[in-house]
């Protein structure tokens, strides 16, 4: 076998096919946070227009067919509506964030041959999939439990 010896990390270098695919993964990054960025807004808009919609909803409802809930149940879901969605937004901007930090400080180290920026471009890169990660980590905690209480429910009605 022969041998192979590491060489240190500080000797590796960006040619012109790295570059190139850098560059490509930039662009598309950026596309990416942007688009990503107009539909959080859009997702915002409607839900502020969904909590107003459910809650002239429920006043109608209460009116219309003399329903017995409290007037402030509808405001109540209209409210919960609301926080749910500006939450949901606010924990998808920062991927986005990030995504887009990297894309743009990729661009201007490749084209301006800076290693600080592509320092700073691969530490926003890293941060999106940590990020990325953690919130995979709770979906997954949160289905686990979730699959848990409803198969707890189903053997407690049997």
């Amino acid at each position: 076998m022969e041998d192979i010896q590491a060489q240190p990390l500080f000797s590796l270098s960006i040619d012109p096919v790295t570059k190139s695919h850098l560059s490509e993964t930039a662009r598309w990054a950026r596309f990416l946070a942007i688009v990503g960025m107009v539909f959080l807004a859009l997702m915002v808009v409607f839900g502020l227009f969904y909590a107003i919609w459910i809650s002239s909803t429920f006043d109608s409802m209460q009116i219309r067919y003399g329903m017995e809930t409290s007037r402030g149940y509808g405001a109540g879901v209209a409210a919960g509506s609301a926080i749910m969605f500006i939450v949901m937004a606010i924990v998808t901007f920062f991927p986005l964030l990030y995504m887009l930090r990297f894309a743009n400080q990729m661009k201007t180290a490749l084209y301006g041959n800076d290693q600080e920026n592509l320092n700073l471009s691969f530490q926003n890169l890293k941060r999106y999939f940590r990020y990325v990660g953690i919130i995979t980590i709770i979906g997954i905690g949160i289905w686990i439990i979730w699959v848990l209480v409803v198969g707890l429910a189903v053997m407690t009605i049997r």
